[in-house]
């Protein structure tokens, strides 16, 4: 921040009649503390100012509130001056809960709060957050990557943890709404304290071992990481696929100690800048001289070289005993000669994030000073004064603010917030230092359904929990965990896979086979009935002179015959004009195969066809048993009588038959084709 300030402030082209001021605070990443801090700054009372050349740098920012006041640039405007000015904006914190806690005490001072690291998408609500902006990507962004991420590499069964913070509740809220849209399902959901100590640790690591998913999404921070990690060293608890959220997903602390652990971790990480020009220069300056009245250089300082100043303001140890032990700085140390993040530019994420806050500010002052009278965004046209800053007026132009930084374009939607962008970070290390992804592992509460069956849920349990049943008969499903199977076409069947329909088999009558029609039935059953009639009439005509026998005379008889056999000839005329009959393609009869048969048409046309032919049988009949008898060199009558009965015996076996036949209105097929 003080780099950025610097940088600005020696720049003509930006601000060249203002020059920008600040103070920092440590926020302790905790509430009171970043509240007294925050008070103190917009009531003009931040405490001492820093001396030296102003060349500051917080030791660590993860948990630190950085704050900043702006004042006009002043030939006799000196340290007590700043001093005692308000802070007309503050960015800060880097924790979502205390800028929460933040913007809701400064919410009567109407002061601007710029977050670089808070990325809880509960800040993005601007009814009950109005004074809120960050450089840091809303979690809703990130949770929307996360689900496709998880998605892509096909885990549907995973763990979900989080620290007991704003940040992981809405975090994890919003990935669990999210990954169900991708049929992602949470094997189970933890929240743990955010300082753990070894119950909350065991029952956070009962539920891991508990749980089939092997892939764990956590959102907390880097110190958390650090105690479940140990915690899972001794418990010897491997094969875990870490999804890291952006709080952790850079940290490189974490892989020198638990580098086997986490090896294959993914996570979006927040953009990194290529390299910011100067500021390793800026790093690599701090002396001895410009540090002994800052109690945050102080103890960078000593913590870092394992030394102590004289007259140390530093009152904090970290990993020894008593750090008055520790010997006197000797003047000759240099911070080149040890590594540290401080000096790490090859990881400009968080960092970056405070260097586009800082500029964001003086972009918007930029912009309050080109006003012009008259035209201005305020009451009757006025603009805001740079020189009298008002909170408020700077938070407008901020808010409709666009520049560009390091060939990136910063942008803010209505919500404050920045158009996302992350890294995708994978912890893998090969021996050239190059990144490669490796093959994925597999995490499902059930495997997947192929094609030919479909997903029966288990009622119950999550949507991801399912059992694979196979497709009903004449239903196919094409696809991987299909939830329904689709009916095939009446003209196609399942193949035995169940995962295709063919073409059935088709079955039909030969049009060279021999067929029975009603009018040849007419013919014959017409010819008995004539023959029958004549025998019959010719022994019972006996009175003498009766002329009852001219009317069977032979061309009696044919008349008689072609008469009975022109009826039904009418009927079938008349049948077949009005509804003839037609091939129907019967898929009812068999699964597999399609019967083409002759389907009616007129059901009265097909019933008077089959009467009249009962009706000259029946007369027939009735003739033939009249004549029954008669001598034997005229015995025919019984021969037709008894014809006649097993006429009527297949004729009503026959009728039974056909209505439940396949091949309606045809006979027993001699012969078949089948294509």
């Amino acid at each position: 921040m003080t780099f950025a300030i610097r940088e600005i402030n020696q720049r003509n082209d930006l601000l060249p009649e203002l020059r920008l001021g600040f103070h920092i605070r440590d926020s302790c990443n905790d509430v009171p503390v970043s509240l007294k801090a925050s008070l103190l700054l917009v009531n003009g009372q931040p405490g001492p100012p820093a001396t030296g050349n102003g060349s500051m740098s917080v030791r660590e920012l993860s948990g630190k509130g950085d704050l900043i006041s702006l004042d006009s640039r002043s030939p006799v405007l000196g340290c007590a001056d700043v001093t005692r000015s308000p802070s007309p904006v503050i960015i800060g914190d880097a924790t979502s809960g205390v800028s929460m806690a933040l913007l809701r005490s400064l919410g009567p001072f109407q002061i601007p709060l710029v977050s670089y690291f808070a990325s809880c998408s509960c800040l993005s609500e601007q009814t009950e957050f109005p004074m809120f902006m960050r450089t840091m990507p809303s979690d809703a962004f990130q949770v929307r990557a996360l689900a496709r991420l998880v998605s892509h590499f096909g885990w549907t069964w995973v763990g979900v943890i989080g620290e007991e913070s704003d940040y992981a509740y809405f975090a994890v809220q919003l990935f669990l709404q999210e990954s169900s849209l991708y049929g992602v399902c949470a094997a189970y959901v933890h929240h743990f304290p955010v300082v753990l100590s070894q119950k909350p640790l065991d029952k956070l690591l009962d539920v891991i071992q508990g749980s089939s998913s092997k892939v764990i999404i956590n959102f907390c921070n880097e110190r958390e990481v650090q105690s479940i990690m140990r915690a899972i060293r001794q418990r010897n608890i491997t094969g875990i696929q870490w999804i890291a959220g952006e709080a952790w997903a850079t940290a490189n602390s974490l892989w020198e100690e638990f580098g086997d652990l986490l090896s294959g971790t993914l996570g979006f990480g927040i953009r990194r800048a290529e390299v910011i020009p100067g500021l390793k220069q800026h790093l690599s300056s701090l002396r001895r001289s410009n540090i002994q009245d800052s109690a945050f250089l102080t103890e960078f300082w000593e913590e870092s070289l394992n030394c102590r100043l004289n007259g140390s303001v530093n009152t904090h140890h970290h990993y020894i005993d008593n750090h008055l032990d520790r010997k006197p700085c000797s003047g000759m140390e240099d911070l080149n000669d040890v590594y540290s993040a401080f000096s790490d530019v090859s990881q400009l994420r968080v960092s970056y994030n405070v260097y586009k806050a800082v500029y964001l500010v003086a972009h918007a002052l930029q912009r309050m000073s080109d006003c012009v009278v008259g035209q201005g965004p305020f009451v009757n046209g006025t603009c805001g004064n740079p020189k009298g800053l008002q909170p408020w007026q700077l938070f407008h132009y901020m808010k409709i603010t666009k520049f560009s930084i390091l060939g990136e374009k910063v942008d803010f939607d209505h919500n404050g917030d920045p158009i996302a962008s992350y890294d995708l970070i994978n912890w893998r290390r090969e021996q050239d230092g190059s990144l490669r992804l490796l093959k994925a592992i597999r995490s499902m509460c059930s495997e997947s359904c192929p094609p030919g069956k479909r997903v029966a849920r288990r009622k119950g349990k999550p949507v991801c929990c399912f059992d694979c049943v196979t497709c009903a008969e004449g239903e196919v499903s094409n696809n991987t965990d299909s939830l329904d199977c689709t009916r095939c076409p009446d003209d196609m069947w399942p193949n035995d896979m169940r995962n295709l329909c063919l073409p059935k088999d088709v079955e039909f009558l030969s049009y060279n086979e021999p067929m029975a029609f009603g009018i040849s039935f007419a013919l014959c059953i017409s010819c008995l009935l004539a023959k029958t009639s004549v025998v019959l009439m010719a022994f019972r005509a006996t009175l003498p002179g009766s002329g009852v026998m001219k009317w069977f005379g032979p061309n009696q008889q044919r008349a008689s015959v072609l008469l009975c056999t022109v009826v039904q000839g009418s009927i079938c005329l008349i049948w077949l004009c009005t509804n003839p009959p037609f091939p129907n393609s019967n898929t009812g009869y068999l699964k597999n195969t399609i019967i083409i048969d002759c389907a009616t048409g007129s059901e009265v046309g097909f019933c008077c066809v089959l009467g009249y032919i009962g009706l000259l049988a029946c007369l027939c009949f009735f003739m033939a048993f009249l004549a029954r008898e008669l001598p034997d060199n005229f015995n025919e009558a019984k021969f037709i009588t008894f014809s006649m009965l097993i006429f009527f015996v297949v004729w009503i076996t026959f009728i039974p038959v056909y209505m439940s036949t396949a091949a309606r209105g045809s006979s027993p097929p001699c012969g078949k084709v089948t294509q």
